[in-house]
């Protein structure tokens, strides 16, 4: 987490396109109840006597009742879904025989965050003591995908073209209706918990270069404003340690096809930029005020709305916008062999297809678990 510019330089000189690592967040929950429960380290600590590879893969999130799982470098897409597929069947497996289950979805529906505990380390201290509530409130669950980017110059300007594909990547991946024991009447309850309350987060400005995102760097640290790299949050983002662009837009999704169709789609994004700026295919640097209007959209309505085609100031449905992303990134996606196969309705949409038919959120979060477990967990066996 270092603050090496000139070292972060050097990693995305020495990057390989296309490598794509994958991060996946769950909830931990006790089998009966679907209460959240602190047994990250109880699991983490359990794998380190059991299952190397799975010990290897696991990381903490702040908050002791969630775990991540790294696919850790894939040479290209599939290789990282290889890998990543390996330690969710162990994770699953891992937590079954410990009496728990795994959620998946951006929310849990009525956790309270004033009871969550706090994983012990300096890092997770720091994130804490700074920012105080804004850390305390977040309970979230999400997807990322780094994908490598060969260059410091070239990373910025692929991040910067893909600013205003956010939104439309944050409603197909929308999947969290309720939040504190409620219906928030929204599609991603994540995004307003978290990204709209933390500091450096969200959509973020075109930075132009390398030079330029240095500057904004040197200024954050010169103001005392942060100390490590990863104190800034923004939805896509330069890895300093990796090389790579990190797309940090996703909703945690409730099944494996759903998180790696997303997942290949997200790749296909960052490849098609960067082949876009290689290629000098023009590009306009929209202002954050205009891409956040989509983003609020994709927030309330998700893919049950409208976002704006930004360029000719008209509304499209979101499908349609969808649709647009799919066209775009075909040329990518056939050279890289992606194929994002994704749900005819979301999670936010099945879910507040349910909510509308009159389940109650035990009954809707109930059936996401249920449908985690098939689906994760692979060949996990349960009473």
């Amino acid at each position: 987490m270092s603050l090496d510019l000139d070292r972060a330089a050097e990693a995305f000189a020495a990057a390989t396109d296309w490598t794509v690592g994958l991060e996946e967040e769950f909830a931990v929950l006790d089998a009966e109840t679907l209460d959240m429960v602190p047994r990250f380290e109880e699991l983490r600590d359990r794998a380190d006597d059991r299952d190397s590879t799975l010990a290897a893969s696991i990381a903490g999130e702040l908050i002791s009742s969630e775990i991540e799982i790294r696919s850790g470098r894939g040479e290209d897409f599939h290789d990282a879904v290889a890998r990543q597929r390996d330690v969710r069947r162990r994770l699953f497996e891992h937590a079954t025989a410990h009496g728990l289950m795994l959620g998946a979805t951006g929310t849990h529906p009525w956790a309270d965050y004033r009871e969550q505990e706090f994983i012990d380390t300096e890092h997770y201290r720091r994130v804490v003591d700074g920012l105080q509530y804004v850390a305390r409130r977040n309970n979230t669950f999400s997807l990322h995908v780094h994908v490598g980017v060969r260059g410091a110059d070239r990373a910025i300007r692929v991040c910067d073209r893909l600013r205003p594909v956010l939104p439309t990547l944050l409603a197909l991946s929308a999947n969290s209706p309720y939040i504190d024991g409620r219906d928030a009447g929204l599609h991603s309850a994540r995004s307003q918990s978290f990204t709209k309350s933390f500091p450096r987060c969200g959509i973020p400005d075109a930075y132009g270069s390398w030079q330029g995102y240095r500057e904004y760097i040197d200024f954050l640290v010169a103001t005392r404003s942060i100390v490590e790299y990863t104190q800034v949050w923004w939805s896509i983002r330069p890895h300093f340690s990796f090389g790579t662009v990190e797309v940090r837009i996703c909703d945690a999704q409730t099944t494996a096809q759903e998180s790696e169709g997303l997942a290949a789609l997200a790749v296909a994004c960052v490849a098609q930029a960067a082949r876009d700026e290689d290629e000098g295919v023009p590009h306009e640097d929209l202002p954050r005020r205009l891409v956040e209007e989509n983003f609020w959209r994709a927030i309330r309505h998700g893919m049950d709305g409208d976002l704006i085609d930004l360029p000719h100031a008209v509304t499209l449905p979101a499908p349609a916008m969808a649709e647009r992303l799919l066209e775009w990134t075909a040329p990518m996606r056939a050279e890289l062999g992606l194929d994002p196969q994704l749900p005819a309705l979301n999670g936010a949409q099945r879910q507040r297809r349910a909510i509308d038919a009159g389940a109650t959120l035990q009954e809707v979060y109930g059936a996401t678990v249920r449908e985690t477990l098939q689906t994760y967990a692979q060949e996990v066996r349960t009473a």
